[in-house]
């Protein structure tokens, strides 16, 4: 049976389903509150306790509303679940949740083992439908989920998604809430998992009402990149952010969270207890994802109990430096790169409490499986926070990049691709803004010359984050001949993937990593029974080997020259070849 979903929570309105709504805000800050309605309603909200405010209204679904304080600022709904126009100063809309009808309801998700993970950006592919239409491409490459950039209401048309400031409401830019369940649930027909990035450490700077009456939001004694830290310690802010993350897996019925850059959270207790009550509340019927984004490599929040796995910086940056010899930045802590890289291949973090930038960074990870690890050669920081937005394919030759392809495929971490790499897009990804308010886009602008005027490459001008140009600069473009090739390989690989390797990372560990050379290396790991070994030489030289593999080694990917050499002791340069041993 086809049916609706709505998450129930404190926050925001309830339709009570006889032409009246109830509306409730915390604002432990003000002594009375009134609602106005844009169809002439408004009234005094009931001061409760603990600061929460309430009051049912005779309105109904489609109604704009907003929160009047009493020194006269209008606010929006911090729990809107959509703005109108996507004005993020302007009325909430009450919505009913339960109309979309899913088409897939019975979909249950899939274990993580089987996961391959394609990040994209919503506006860059055409909003929500854009994204919708994609998905059986996505499908037939042998991805297995989707991982949204965030995508709640930010100022203007276009933004990265990170200067969200109501994190309950799809980007009207992308398209409606139904919209976006109609995404998702097209992705469950195709058999796809669909991830949805969330920002819980920072608000962006244009459309952020809650200092004027909620100040216990932010913690003004713990200060990060973007200001004042999240109250989370403070129960209703930490109860704000737990819904959130409920409300996307219950009412939009994704399958996975990526929190982006908790370690600015600084509260690894609050992370513990909120992946622990999200899985108590999806419950075990439902096979739902939690993945980090932590600077801090806090290894004790990893485990199938909590997070199921944590973007590996440390993998992409130690390969990045051996692929391009770049140094600047965070690059400077992955030199001399090999060394930092095998420990990656072996235990998953390369600094588990070593020194970097004058602090001890990261915890021991040696015992964890390589399923807590997301790897990738490219995402979206890591293009897009370049001055020109370069993609490797830029800066790497195809041959070595397809090398780098089959390293992270067939490797028994968990894999991520960016969009457009599949196809080996060579438009650059640019960070994006469209702030209204002068000043935010001057100082947008002004910062960005300021982050890399430093660097050696730097030459002048990079492109202004406000243009409408640099957006669609930033869409990715299909290169006929060599991106067929290249989807391809990528297919090909994915597929040896689930078949061979994807069923046991849950249990694989390293039997081994050494270098072979000053860009070649072999790691191995246990697997399903037998050993799972790459030979890697990224390098423009053959390279000896010592102890080639039993010639009874079963040969996943490498052709039969390739194969053939390394039987004589010689790995090819710009080839990654992966066999099974019993």
């Amino acid at each position: 049976m086809n049916r609706g979903h709505a998450h129930a929570m404190p926050y925001g309105f309830k339709p009570l389903g006889d032409g009246r709504t109830r509306f409730r805000l915390w604002a432990p800050d003000r002594d009375a509150i009134s609602i106005e309605c844009d169809n002439g309603h408004s009234a005094p909200m009931r001061a409760l306790d603990d600061g929460w405010f309430e009051c049912v209204c005779p309105v109904d679904v489609g109604t704009g509303y907003r929160f009047r304080l009493e020194n006269g600022l209008a606010v929006p709904d911090p729990a809107s679940r959509r703005q109108r126009d996507g004005d993020v100063h302007g009325y909430s809309v009450v919505t009913d949740p339960l109309a979309y009808r899913w088409q897939h309801d019975g979909w249950k998700g899939r274990p993580w083992r089987e996961t391959v993970i394609y990040e994209l950006h919503v506006g860059a592919l055409g909003g929500f439908h854009g994204v919708e239409m994609v998905l059986p491409h996505l499908a037939s490459l042998g991805i297995t989920a989707v991982e949204l950039m965030p995508v709640a209401e930010f100022p203007g048309e276009r933004n990265w998604g990170y200067d969200g400031v109501l994190p309950f409401a799809p980007a009207a830019a992308y398209g409606s809430p139904d919209d976006l369940k109609s995404l998702v649930d097209t992705a469950h027909g195709l058999g796809l998992m669909v991830f949805l990035d969330v920002v819980y450490n920072h608000f962006g700077p244009d459309g952020n009402y809650l200092g004027a009456y909620a100040s216990p939001f932010f913690d003004e004694a713990t200060h990060t990149p973007w200001g004042a830290a999240l109250g989370v310690a403070t129960p209703q802010v930490g109860d704000y952010f737990v819904h959130n993350a409920l409300y996307w897996l219950d009412e939009f019925r994704f399958d996975g969270l990526r929190l982006d850059a908790v370690h600015a959270i600084g509260n690894p207790g609050w992370l513990a207890a909120l992946a622990g009550r999200v899985r108590a509340a999806i419950g075990p019927e439902r096979q739902i994802h939690l993945v980090l984004e932590n600077e801090a490599n806090q290894a004790h929040l990893l485990g199938r109990d909590r997070f199921d796995a944590q973007w590996n910086d440390d993998f992409h940056n130690a390969l990045h430096v051996l692929l391009t010899g770049e140094q600047e930045g965070y690059y400077a802590h992955y030199r001399p790169p090999m060394e930092k890289l095998l420990r990656s291949l072996r235990e998953g973090f390369a600094f588990q409490g070593e020194t970097m930038g004058g602090r001890r960074r990261g915890e021991s990870s040696g015992d964890l499986p390589p399923a807590r690890f997301v790897n990738f050669l490219q995402n979206h920081d890591q293009v897009g926070n370049r001055a020109f937005g370069d993609r490797l394919s830029i800066l790497v030759d195809a041959e070595t990049m397809e090398a780098a392809l089959a390293l992270l495929l067939l490797g028994p971490f968990v894999p991520m691709l960016f969009m457009g790499e599949e196809w080996a897009s060579r438009t650059p990804f640019l960070f994006f803004t469209d702030f209204p308010d002068e000043r935010l886009r001057a100082a947008v602008r002004e910062g960005r010359r300021r982050e890399f005027e430093s660097f050696a490459g730097f030459a002048g001008d990079i492109p202004d984050p406000n243009e409408y140009e640099t957006f669609t600069a930033s869409i990715p473009v299909r290169h006929d001949a060599a991106g067929e090739r290249r989807r391809v390989f990528v297919r090909e690989l994915i597929a040896l993937r689930h078949k061979h390797v994807a069923p046991h990372i849950e249990e694989a560990r390293s039997l081994g990593a050494g270098a072979l050379g000053e860009r070649a290396f072999f790691a191995s790991w246990s697997l399903g029974g037998a050993s799972l070994t790459l030979y890697v030489n990224l390098g423009d030289a053959d390279i000896a080997v010592d102890r080639p593999p039993s010639p009874s080694a079963a040969w996943l990917h490498g052709d039969a020259a390739d194969v053939a050499s390394l039987s004589r002791g010689l790995l090819p340069a710009r080839r990654t070849l992966a066999c099974l041993e019993s």
